[in-house]
């Protein structure tokens, strides 16, 4: 007899009486490794120093307001005691994803060696779509298809498509796609083609007048066969009615009706949640998959293995940071930790993280959600098309008057249901795992727009803002729950667009005092002056650093930096805005926008690396504001400094660095403004708003610096 422990760095420890046996012993096929980065030590020591510069700033901040002499001193100086104290806080707060980083690697090729072919746990796959004009149906079917033909055994395979509101156009698109199947997955297997995504069309001019509002199993493993006569996967098409609920919980609502009907269906222990536009780029994501979820030393507590999405079409310099690199870098961080947080697709989820925590057992209504349930009748059978609409409806959870969204299934309450999701999990005491192979797996669509760009990162902070006003904010639940540093990995998250304070502060204030020729910030000279240096530098080059070390180029870093400004005066400030005006009961439908379609001009002006603008949006009018107030506040600044001697170089260098950075980085602005003629430039309404805004804000600005009560 033996037992297996495990030591710290997670290689098995065989503990044995007998020596004999012990010797003998052989050590099992390696599946994956976890490496700590070399980073470590030297990201702790750079946290310790960089908190100290903080703190003595925020000491001379509150000594200057206490000292002040006149209104403008106390003025300015609280007001950059909270810009700071509120980079401080997020900056200290995103330190803990520095703490402890590593990087997996999965080895595909030793599974079969553990777990044979046959024995593979069966996979249900979710994919949720809910507008065909928005989403076209091509792109979902290629979603589908894409995982249908994974090189896996095919009657272990079930695709769940959720379309609430149940369009004809897409049922139709998926009839087509599943009669395509039987050609394309043999295909596949037979060239042995890795990225199985077809590029195949379809379409029809003719309407289907077949009922949409329920479902329709399109495939069956056990009944249907492709061409060579093997299995097929199975392919069902689910669609929810539209509904105040559906409306209300959005996508994490599709997800929990899927996840009913897979249950009465299949009830796979294994589910896979995928965007309608993230389609599969490697046949054997399956088997790297199963490198975590088959190895005993993580297995007990693993509830999910996150894979990093990828986006193809981007920019050479990736202008929106669509790629969100940070995040991805963030999750090597987490993953030493907990693991990463659920990025909303490409995620794979062991099915019992919905019934409570490792430890702990949330029984669902009905037996046959249970997910340790065996399903012994074809999915066709009667009971269980049956029993598999009532589950499917939009109403069962209030007729069941159940835990649907609180304790079971995919989270309600939040926007960002995939944030809020992983970070309830991990209160509960699952874990999990992040791996990010050298070939992406799984590869979507991203924004050619700015304005697209920007809806979809403003819909995310209202969303992080709902869970940080919450009983279950992280700061306080969270770090309680988890522990202190993965705690502060999801208040970094939830907190996120408080941004908005400093960057605006930052982006008006210096700007408003150098054109008025006041001084803010020490001089030169000035011991104080080093310090605010090593701030800027340090933060910026600490960034910089890990993007270097992600493989990715400068041009890239730039990109992601400045979208990180932009976003402060835009999706920052008007998601917090519209979250407030939300719970204050005041519509806001003036801030959504819709996206325009994209066209063959778009595209090219993406490829080229230029801004797309060509509408007009509240956002877009903060955005010009402050790129106008800054380039008037360098210029006027350098004219008086350098031109006519009436300013102090020494005194005001800070502010004229300040708002010169800022122009730097709005320049896609002014030269969609001013020297553009497409149709993507800022309409002619949007820069005359803003130049009337500037203005009135300069005119209110130098009265209040200049007003006797104040100086």
């Amino acid at each position: 007899m033996q037992n297996v422990g495990e030591r710290s760095d997670h290689r098995p420890v065989v503990q044995s009486t007998d020596m004999e046996e012990y010797a003998t012993a052989k050590q099992p096929p390696l599946l994956h490794t976890l490496t700590p980065s070399r980073l470590t030590l030297a990201n702790r020591a750079f946290a310790l120093v960089y908190t100290c510069a903080i703190l003595a700033v925020l000491c001379r901040h509150a000594a200057a307001a206490l000292g002040s002499a006149t209104y403008l001193s106390l003025v300015t100086s609280a007001t950059f005691f909270i810009a700071d104290l509120v980079l401080g806080f997020l900056w200290f707060s995103a330190q803990s994803f520095r703490f402890r980083p590593v990087h997996r690697r999965a080895f595909p090729e030793n599974l079969e060696k553990v777990v044979k072919r046959r024995d593979f746990p069966a996979l249900d796959i979710f994919i949720c779509t809910a507008d065909p004009y928005k989403e076209p149906p091509m792109t979902v079917v290629n979603t589908a298809l894409s995982v249908m033909a994974y090189d896996y055994p095919p009657e272990k395979i079930s695709v769940y498509v959720s379309d609430d509101g149940g369009s004809q156009l897409t049922l139709f698109a998926f009839m087509e796609a599943a009669r395509f199947a039987s050609h394309w997955i043999p295909f596949c297997r037979k060239k042995e083609i890795v990225e199985r995504c077809p590029e195949a069309f379809f379409g029809s001019n003719n309407s289907q007048s077949s009922e949409t509002e329920q479902i329709k199993v399109l495939l069956e493993a056990r009944e249907d066969r492709d061409i060579t006569g093997q299995s097929m996967p199975n392919l069902v098409y689910v669609s929810r009615e539209k509904s105040k609920m559906s409306s209300h919980h959005f996508k994490a609502g599709a997800l929990n009706a899927l996840l009913r009907v897979s249950a009465i269906m299949t009830n796979a222990p294994i589910i896979l949640t995928l965007d309608c536009d993230m389609y599969s780029n490697d046949s054997k994501t399956l088997q790297i998959m199963l490198c975590f979820f088959c190895d005993p030393k993580i297995k007990p507590n693993l509830g999910y293995v996150q894979f990093p999405q990828h986006f193809h079409g981007i920019d050479k310099h990736d202008i929106y940071a669509n790629q969100f690199k940070r995040f991805e870098i963030n999750a090597t961080g987490l993953d030493g930790l907990v693991g990463p947080d659920y990025s909303g697709s490409g995620c794979f989820f062991c099915r019992r993280v919905f019934f409570g925590g490792p430890l702990s057992f949330v029984g669902p209504e009905i037996p046959e959600l249970k997910p340790d349930h065996m399903v012994d009748k074809p999915i066709k059978a009667q009971p269980i098309m049956a029993l598999g609409h009532h589950v499917a409806s939009c109403k069962y959870e209030e007729q069941t008057n159940c835990n649907w969204g609180a304790k079971l299934g995919f989270r309600y309450g939040s926007l960002v249901e995939d944030y809020y999701t992983s970070f309830r999990l991990h209160c509960e005491g699952w874990k999990s795992a992040y791996c990010n192979p050298n070939r992406p797996v799984f590869i979507g669509d991203a924004p050619i727009t700015l304005v697209d760009a920007l809806n979809q990162t403003k819909r995310w902070d209202v969303g992080l803002l709902e869970v940080s006003i919450s009983k279950y904010n992280p700061l306080t639940f969270g770090v309680k729950s988890m522990g202190l540093l993965t705690g502060l990995c999801y208040t970094y998250y939830a907190f996120l667009p408080i941004l908005s304070i400093p960057i605006t502060i930052y982006a008006f204030l210096p700007q408003f005092t150098l054109l008025n020729g006041i001084s803010i910030f020490p001089e030169v000279s000035n011991k104080w002056f080093i310090v605010y240096v090593f701030l800027f530098m340090g933060a910026y080059g600490q960034d910089c650093l890990d993007f270097m070390l992600a493989e990715e180029t400068f041009q890239k870093w730039w990109s992601d930096q400045r979208m990180w400004m932009l976003r402060g005066v835009t999706t920052h400030l008007f998601g917090s805005i519209e979250f407030a005006s939300k719970h204050l009961g005041i519509a806001t439908q003036g801030f959504s926008i819709t996206s325009k379609v994209e066209d063959n001009e778009q595209r090219k002006r993406y490829d080229q690396g230029t801004f797309e603008f060509g509408v007009h949006s509240p956002m877009f009018v903060s955005l010009a504001v402050v790129a106008i107030i800054n380039f008037t506040a360098f210029f006027g600044g350098s004219i008086k400094v350098f031109l006519t001697g009436t300013g102090n170089a020494n005194q005001l260098f800070v502010q004229m660095f300040i708002a010169g950075f800022v122009v730097v980085n709005c320049w896609p602005v002014y030269d969609a403004m001013v020297l553009r003629t497409d149709k993507g430039r800022i309409p002619a309404k949007t820069t005359i708003i803003s130049i009337c805004l500037s203005l009135t804000f300069y005119v209110v600005a130098s009265f209040m610096l200049n007003h006797p009560l104040l100086s």
